[in-house]
């Protein structure tokens, strides 16, 4: 296990340069060039510049690798409408293809299409219905990464009271289905509210004759086989749409945290929490003076932007909906001594979201006296006004953490040790620095060994017997992952949630001896705690992981 920092080297390099142009040699260049595309004054550049070179703050992957280029598409999120009939279904993979070659993740809500058998809108024939109709989506995102900078992801989205949920549910049920799909289910509260009461047996599908508990049931076995689908609460969502007169929301970005209309985009960004703390405390005042700077970074953006079809401009400047998050909170706890899943961390987390919220919103009001509101801002439900309609959304930042050096986005650390596999198919063996840091000077090189070797193979070093190696109190601050149960992630989750306009991107973390009924109280606790969405991994589930430990026998 040596040769850590190479190897983080190694990653971070195969990482930048997915982002340098043409004579473009490294990260400063990199910050120069967005800086100056993004920026209307010499003295935002500079900010701009400063904020990413430091990368106190960095803009998401589309905005690091295509400003100041010719096509200059900037936006991280988009939702594209599918309508049932086979023009409009094609408009929605073209209009697709031009936003995944340019590195923006798209989500459809295929509720509209008829159902699998019903009559065809064609001349002859029955529909295929919306799996299959997704198929042909996934091809084409297969066949679009071949022409882009980045693998194409898409999220994939059904309303449960359609006829064909049964199949939906069922559509990853097999490990390589729909590979550039995540799915998710759009649940209402009165759903939620039968199986919270017990009331399983009553009808919810008068059409399939489809219970509710067996509904909900099949969702529950698709988690527990692989992960798969999501959960979006609907009227969750819905309660925070800010432009309700503009029409209801029902699908999301690919992971889920930015919910949008059609036709929308969002800009997304992060600020690296672990660099606000310095000698034990957070430096505040910094921490809010930088989500201003930020916010007036991803307004910029909306303007400067190049849209891949006049409708997603017309629709995005409607409301200029920004998406500010955070990464490296694990990393930021661990400079504080606090344990990831501590009352003490979740206040902290209420109090850094409603920091950020606030310092996002004064801005915004900021720019709508400068600039103006939105223009939908008298439909909204805001009262004062605003440039833009939202403006936090936590993401979850797997490459930009990369190159922060930080922990991803508002997720525990996986393992002190683990096995990273890159989109281009290469695999990273990778110590955390904060362990790395505390136990190799404090330990021989032979107990330093065994602890990686030992953490690489459990995921955990709460297992360690000798407290030479492992004392009790580094046991309550090193706990990652899989020795945080799920009730503490979904707490975790919903002290975000509650100070951010739009939704988490974070995956609630179960071991694999987890059973279906934990993942049933999980769903229901993270409904009665208010979350938008949710996501559940059981350990193992799956064999194609990003993180993983070691394989048994190497």
């Amino acid at each position: 296990m040596c040769g850590t920092k190479e190897r983080w080297d190694v990653l971070t390099i195969e990482t930048l340069t997915r982002y340098l142009q043409e004579g473009e040699r490294d990260w400063e260049d990199i910050c120069d060039r967005v800086a100056k595309a993004i920026a209307t004054t010499e003295e935002e550049s500079i900010e701009f510049r400063d904020l990413m070179i430091r990368k106190i703050f960095l803009p998401s992957s589309p905005t690091l690798m295509n400003a100041g280029i010719e096509f200059g598409q900037l936006a991280a999120c988009f939702v594209i409408p599918v309508e049932d009939s086979i023009e409009e279904i094609f408009d929605a993979i073209k209009t697709a293809a031009m936003i995944q070659k340019t590195g923006g993740g798209t989500g459809f809500d295929f509720s509209k299409l008829s159902p699998e058998g019903s009559p065809s809108l064609c001349a002859d024939g029955a529909a295929g219905g919306p799996v299959a109709l997704m198929k042909l989506f996934n091809e084409a995102t297969h066949v679009i990464k071949h022409f882009g900078r980045r693998r194409g992801a898409n999220m994939g989205v059904l309303n449960i009271s359609h006829k064909d949920i049964i199949s939906f549910i069922r559509a990853k049920h097999l490990e390589g289905e729909l590979s550039n799909f995540n799915i998710s289910v759009l649940i209402p509260d009165a759903f939620m509210e039968l199986v919270e009461a017990g009331r399983i047996y009553e009808i919810w599908n008068k059409q399939t004759g489809m219970s509710v508990g067996g509904i909900f049931s099949e969702i529950v076995e698709g988690i527990w086989r692989n992960g798969e689908p999501g959960i979006l609460f609907y009227d969750r969502i819905n309660r925070d749409n800010f432009t309700p007169s503009l029409g209801d929301i029902s699908s999301t970005n690919p992971c889920g945290e930015e919910p949008l209309l059609p036709f929308e985009s969002c800009n997304l960004g992060s600020i690296n929490l672990s660099l606000f703390v310095r000698e034990g405390k957070i430096n505040w005042d910094f921490l809010r003076e930088t989500a201003g700077k930020a916010v007036r970074f991803l307004d910029n953006e909306i303007d400067k932007n190049t849209y891949p079809i006049p409708e997603i401009e017309t629709a995005t400047k409607k409301t200029r909906k920004v998406g500010l998050g955070v990464m490296g909170f694990h990393d930021m706890l661990l400079k504080l001594g606090l344990p990831y899943d501590s009352s003490e961390s979740r206040e902290l987390a209420e109090k850094l979201m409603e920091q950020i919220s606030w310092a996002a919103v004064r801005e915004s009001r900021k720019l709508a006296t400068e600039k103006g509101p939105f223009p939908e801002h008298d439909n909204s439900t805001w009262e004062l006004p605003m440039r833009n309609a939202s403006l936090t959304a936590v993401a979850p930042t797997g490459t930009i953490s990369i190159l922060a050096g930080c922990s991803a986005g508002i997720e525990p650390v996986f393992s002190w040790v683990y096995r990273r596999t890159q989109t281009v198919g290469k695999e990273f063996m990778l110590v955390h620095p904060f362990f790395e840091a505390h136990f190799m000077p404090k330990l021989s090189d032979v107990d330093y060994d065994w602890l990686l070797e030992h953490v690489y193979m459990h995921g955990t070093l709460q297992n360690v017997e000798n407290p030479k190696i492992v004392s009790e109190e580094e046991k309550r601050i090193f706990r990652s992952a899989l020795d945080i149960d799920w009730k503490a992630h979904i707490n975790v989750q919903t002290a975000f949630q509650r100070h951010c306009h739009a939704g988490i991107s974070k995956t609630i973390n179960m071991p694999e001896y987890a059973g279906k009924k934990d993942i049933e109280q999980a769903l229901i606790y993270a409904w009665k705690q208010g979350l938008k969405g949710l996501t559940i991994y059981r350990t193992g589930s799956r064999q194609h992981v990003v993180l993983s430990l070691k394989k048994q026998g190497n």
